[in-house]
């Protein structure tokens, strides 16, 4: 990598440059995927891995998985942890102030909405957040399925709290 070039992506750590691949927990969906997400404007959606190393162009980070942390070497406007899990009887009390959060963050800059492999937990933030800025659920799950991955939220519990539920 050229330590002069300001484009330049260290392969090793930058999160644009590496991929997860699995198979998910929820309906056993096989994935690879790009470990951050471009969704729409500054929305980015993703995973995390330990040692991985947040592009400086973020502005905003926004965990919802505190078990790994991305290494930040540059000064954040803000960075906010959530402690969520990817279970189907997972609490959605928070969703809408941490979607009223991230909506503020992009705004503002470049944020980051992560959680451990972006299919979930950040999907169902990242698809609130959408609709608060006035899409329908089906809108804002269509749109990260197809940045993202077609296995975003896998979890049935989380779409349908989405397509059923939510009213922001």
């Amino acid at each position: 990598m050229d330590d002069h070039d300001p484009t330049a992506i260290d392969l090793e750590v930058d999160p644009r440059a590496r991929r997860i691949s699995g198979v998910t927990f929820h309906g056993g969906i096989p994935f690879e995927i790009p470990v951050i997400s471009q969704i729409e404007g500054d929305l980015w959606t993703g995973g995390c891995q330990d040692g991985l190393v947040l592009p400086d162009f973020f502005h905003h980070l926004v965990s919802l998985y505190p078990w790994e942390r991305y290494e930040v070497r540059h000064d954040l406007t803000s960075e906010r942890t959530f402690r969520m899990f990817d279970a189907t009887d997972q609490d959605t009390e928070d969703v809408d102030e941490i979607a009223r959060l991230v909506s503020g963050c992009i705004d503002d800059g470049p944020t980051l909405v992560h959680c451990q492999a972006g299919l979930n937990r950040s999907s169902l933030v990242a698809a609130a957040t959408i609709m608060q800025r006035g899409c329908t659920a089906e809108e804002a799950i269509g749109l990260l399925r197809d940045r993202r991955s077609p296995a975003v939220l896998c979890n049935e519990a989380f779409e349908a709290w989405l397509v059923e539920d939510y009213e922001p």
